[in-house]
């Protein structure tokens, strides 16, 4: 295992992502096609926030929950904008981190994803909990 090995190395590139004027209902579509539980907000190419499914859940009565299939009562979708649901100014990192550090992050956190940014913070690629146990697995 390489100790200074950066998160480009296990980050998904080029993710899914939202755009500020996108609709809850775009939310939704994305997350059960592309099959993701973490969307990154944009505007142009900068980060602003960052939607989980869990968060879109939060809203709405869920008929039963699977992160690949779940049923959301979509009649909340007209209350909330994608501004007052998603975290506002997620916590990201450099794409310099290393693997280490993002282990360290997450150790400490509440959350599950981080989007990866370069120095200008554009959005470069996302990191998730997922990704940091699936390297560790094959590392071992």
């Amino acid at each position: 295992m390489k100790k200074r090995e950066s998160v480009r190395h296990i980050m998904a590139t080029n993710p899914v992502v939202l755009h500020l004027n996108d609709g809850l209902g775009e939310a939704e579509k994305l997350f059960k096609e592309h099959r993701v539980r973490h969307l990154p907000v944009v505007s142009g190419s900068k980060i602003v926030g960052i939607l989980s499914m869990t968060d879109l859940a939060r809203i709405s009565f869920v008929d039963s929950y699977d992160p690949h299939d779940f049923t959301i009562d979509t009649s909340v979708y007209s209350l909330f904008t994608l501004e007052q649901i998603m975290v506002r100014n997620p916590k990201s990192i450099p794409d310099t981190t290393t693997i280490k550090e993002v282990g360290k992050i997450f150790l400490n956190a509440e959350f599950h994803a981080l989007p990866v940014v370069d120095k200008h913070n554009n959005l470069q690629g996302i990191v998730t909990t997922t990704d940091l146990i699936q390297y560790l697995v094959e590392m071992y």
